[in-house]
């Protein structure tokens, strides 16, 4: 497995798979598939540095479940995985579970 880590403010993600079915119990198709908003972070970058020169750490870290805009990012392909590169700003929130 090849080791990765995102510079400055950049983090990697990895899309969540799409459901096969929609709530009624239609098969969706490949083709028809809109790509998920939704994603896994796999790591992040050291934090991007502020105007006197100090480094600011990311708001997410590596586990965390994150929403993001549709033409986010950047898609790439590490070990035969399609992986997204994103800057943080990117990323409109967390998803939290409820306990």
């Amino acid at each position: 497995m090849t080791k990765f880590r995102p510079l400055h403010d950049r983090v990697l993600v990895r899309r969540v798979t799409a459901e096969e079915k929609s709530a009624g119990g239609i098969i969706i198709p490949d083709t028809a598939k809109e790509k998920p908003q939704e994603g896994e972070v796999v790591s992040v970058g050291a934090g991007a540095r502020n105007e006197t020169g100090q480094i600011v750490a990311l708001d997410v870290k590596a586990g965390d479940r994150i929403l993001f805009g549709k033409w986010s990012g950047t898609e790439v392909k590490l070990d035969g995985e399609e992986l997204l590169i994103m800057k943080e700003s990117d990323i409109m929130g967390i998803v939290e579970k409820a306990a």
